[in-house]
């Protein structure tokens, strides 16, 4: 008898400064397979790329480093306070971002690989949400956040404010994710959230559907 096994294709998302890249770090270390969109949105703003030479055409030649690469904190202050400019973005960056997407995962599908992680930070915000079998979301409460984003990358309270500001409030994604890890606690703890979420990810496969709970 041949027993195949379905790819079970997740998100992970969180807002800015949740602690989402710990969590991908904690699932990758129990064996998923982890798509960072992060990485995949610089290597499709690489020098010489279509993304690039459009984000150049849509807000100017400022946006740009002496070497030729894209300088993200002058792009930052252009679209965290515009929405206008960010939706611009969005619609040059998403679509390269979606491709190299699809060839990772595509790879990993060769691979045999059970369990793929996408990591995407605006999940909820470019509606993709229904695209996985189910939504891993990262939330801890607004003050933290906004203190690890001046703490840790030395923004100013307003700069830290407006990306807040930037993506929907944490009460709204909580509502359409399967699954909510709660980073508001000890640096022990998330280990031991992340380790019950993976439990409850390695019988999915078995099971064939996702069930809605928070840890």
């Amino acid at each position: 008898m041949v027993v195949s096994f379905r790819m079970l294709h997740l998100a992970l998302t969180g807002n800015i400064a949740s602690g989402k890249s710990s969590v991908a770090s904690l699932l990758e270390a129990h064996g998923a397979t982890i798509i960072d969109a992060d990485l995949l949105a610089r290597e499709a703003v690489r020098p010489g790329s279509a993304a690039l030479e459009a984000i150049v055409d849509r807000f100017g030649p400022s946006v740009l480093q002496a070497d030729g690469t894209l300088d993200r904190p002058a792009l930052r202050r252009h679209v965290f306070r515009d929405p206008v400019a960010r939706d611009a973005l969005n619609a040059i960056v998403h679509p390269a971002v979606a491709r190299l997407r699809d060839e990772q995962l595509s790879t990993a599908k060769r691979r045999g690989d059970a369990v793929v992680i996408s990591d995407i930070p605006l999940l909820f915000e470019v509606g993709l949400e229904h695209a996985f079998d189910g939504v891993i979301l990262v939330d801890a409460p607004e003050p933290e956040r906004l203190e690890r984003l001046q703490r840790d990358r030395g923004l100013s309270r307003d700069e830290a404010r407006a990306m807040i500001d930037a993506q929907w409030p944490s009460a709204r994604k909580r509502a359409g994710a399967t699954w909510i890890i709660d980073n508001d606690g000890s640096r022990e703890q998330l280990p031991l959230r992340v380790a019950a979420l993976w439990q409850t990810i390695q019988a999915l496969p078995l099971r064939g559907s996702a069930t809605d709970t928070s840890l």
